[in-house]
């Protein structure tokens, strides 16, 4: 595969810290290509490729899915696994490559075929966080109940993957100095370098949503605790 020797892939639901987590790996070292360095819904960006956010919504496109919607099965076309291959190609010269989009997550068989070598850092936040805030970006379009829906639809494929191979996974309700010491020791583990607090990309501002204590549906909470007993 004509791409980075190394590929860092970030996994997990949106609003739930992989904006935070990715820039913290790319204040670490980790090489991100072109990435948004502002979103009204991220104070810092959210460091995601445009290009490869565009591919993976025809991905799910092609599967009659989107991000809100996930497909039960999803299958990549010869024309997207070409595209796939140049935007990657694009960035073979680089030491490493962050790989760093929610949806990722919807569509990973594929990219794991291209790249078998890719490796995984995953996250996680309290269902009632993420379901507030999408909430909240939605303008109320997306109820409470359908953002715990795609809470569950996420973290359970991050949790079967988890459970394919062993990865970190750290969890974005921890303190800020318990995420930092943690972070820490996994960039340590994936070859980075950790920066000095005062280069930190992560700051507790970043927190756009907190629990709200509502009663969780049996399932979320039961996932959400087989979440924390594997999280780091």
């Amino acid at each position: 595969m004509d791409a980075p020797d190394k590929v860092i892939c970030v996994l997990g639901m949106h609003r739930s810290g992989t904006s935070c987590l990715t820039g913290s790996l790319q204040a670490a070292g980790l090489q991100l290509g072109k990435f948004h360095q502002w979103n009204p819904h991220n104070l810092r960006g959210n460091r995601e490729n445009q290009d490869l956010v565009d591919l993976n919504d025809a991905v799910l496109a092609a599967n009659d899915g989107a991000w809100d919607r996930p497909p039960r099965q999803v299958r990549w076309s010869e024309e997207l696994t070409r595209r796939a291959r140049e935007l990657l190609a694009g960035y073979r010269d680089l030491p490493n490559l962050g790989f760093k989009d929610p949806r990722s997550l919807l569509v990973l068989d594929g990219w794991k075929q291209l790249l078998p070598q890719m490796q995984f850092i995953g996250i996680f936040r309290h269902p009632n966080a993420v379901a507030h805030s999408l909430v909240v970006r939605s303008g109320g379009e997306m109820s409470r109940e359908q953002g715990l829906a795609l809470w569950y639809q996420y973290n359970r494929r991050l949790l079967a993957e988890y459970r394919r191979q062993a990865f970190p996974v750290l969890c974005f309700d921890e303190p800020e100095a318990e995420f930092h010491a943690k972070l820490d020791q996994v960039s340590r583990e994936l070859g980075l370098q950790p920066p000095v607090d005062g280069q930190r990309f992560y700051v507790d501002e970043l927190r756009s949503a907190e629990d709200a204590g509502q009663p969780l549906p049996w399932k979320v909470r039961r996932l959400y605790r087989r979440l924390r007993r594997i999280a780091r």
